[in-house]
């Protein structure tokens, strides 16, 4: 009679799970890895060595940006992202998690900035219950004359251009576009090989101009600019302006979409000196995950406050000297009155 040895016991005998690594790879990368969005697949990288090296595939990287961003699928788009230091998973480390705030002067590199870069590329993309409805990658020359010294404007739509949607205008248009559209709005250096969202993801302020009636839909990203005022940091704004009109239909289109640079006194900035404020964003600005909606709305709130105060403080300034100025001319009124009078 023939003893039979007893079979190895596995984790699954034992009653136990079994171990990711006695998953076939192409197992995981078909049916599990392919299925996630970049934050969880950054994460499922953490796991294990394994997932790890699996999770670096550049395919699975290239499909996440396509299908979270239309506008990477532009031929212009692929080229550039396959020259960032890892490829697509650069770009999604980079674009992803929203732009917070640039760096404070005292956190700044003693190094020189960097030279500019003959562009700049933008990637948008603007949805409407997570349906697309506008996507564009527009190129913005840089070494210009004309574009250092006047005021730093892109614009995706050409004045005659209009972009219709499927979007009801209906009563509550403006609580409708404040809670169901999303924009991101990507600038690539493409020299440096970096990008960064300057848009806050979601609106912070929705305003029906009251001259054209238009829609108005903004969206801004707060960040730190070049020089300093009383010991604080001056502060600008990137803002990011969505129009939309009334059509005969009854569904809205998209009259403009463009981004501009502002500082505290609303001054729209040059192109210069966006640029610089842009590529300091980009190289060094403080990502954030997540997309809170009520957060951005409340830094956005807050900038506006400060801006309404510093407008008060300087009404405040020139009405004192105005009436320095006023007292001053009385003085040498009465003066010059008294030496005719007693002359």
């Amino acid at each position: 009679m023939v003893r039979l040895s007893p079979a190895p016991t596995t984790a699954v005998d034992e009653g136990g799970a079994t171990t990711i690594s006695a998953v076939h790879p192409d197992v995981l990368l078909t049916h599990i890895l392919s299925r996630l969005d970049g934050p969880t697949l950054a994460s499922a990288s953490c796991a294990s060595s394994q997932l790890l090296n699996l999770s670096t595939q550049e395919n699975l990287w290239s499909d996440i940006c396509h299908s979270t961003w239309h506008s990477t699928l532009d031929p212009r788009m692929r080229h550039l992202i396959s020259n960032f230091p890892n490829g697509p998973r650069s770009f999604f480390s980079d674009s992803f998690p929203l732009l917070s705030s640039n760096p404070t002067p005292s956190q700044k590199s003693p190094h020189p900035p960097p030279s500019p870069p003959p562009e700049i590329i933008s990637a948008v993309d603007l949805h409407y219950k997570n349906k697309l409805i506008f996507s564009k990658v527009q190129e913005t020359q840089t070494l210009t004359n004309w574009f250092s010294c006047s005021p730093f404007r892109i614009d995706l739509l050409d004045p005659k251009d209009v972009i219709p949607t499927s979007i009801p205008h209906t009563k509550n248009i403006c609580q409708d576009l404040a809670e169901n559209l999303t924009l991101s709005w990507i600038i690539v250096d493409p020299m440096g090989h970096r990008a960064a969202n300057f848009s806050s993801w979601r609106p912070v302020s929705v305003q029906r101009h009251w001259l054209s009636g238009e829609i108005q839909v903004r969206f801004a990203t707060i960040l730190g600019g070049a020089g300093q005022t009383d010991n604080t940091t001056e502060l600008v704004q990137c803002g990011i302006l969505v129009a939309f009109g009334g059509c005969e239909d009854g569904d809205m289109i998209v009259r403009e979409v463009s981004l501009q640079v502002e500082d505290m006194d609303g001054i729209n900035l040059n192109g210069k000196d966006s640029l610089e404020i842009l590529q300091v964003g980009i190289e060094r600005g403080e990502r954030k995950k997540g997309k809170s909606r009520e957060e951005r709305k409340d830094k956005y709130e807050k900038y506006l406050k400060m801006k309404t105060e510093r407008e008060e403080m300087k009404l405040r300034r020139e009405r004192r000297l105005d009436s320095m100025c006023i007292a001053f001319g009385l003085s040498v009124l009465t003066l010059f009155s008294m030496f005719v009078l007693y002359r």
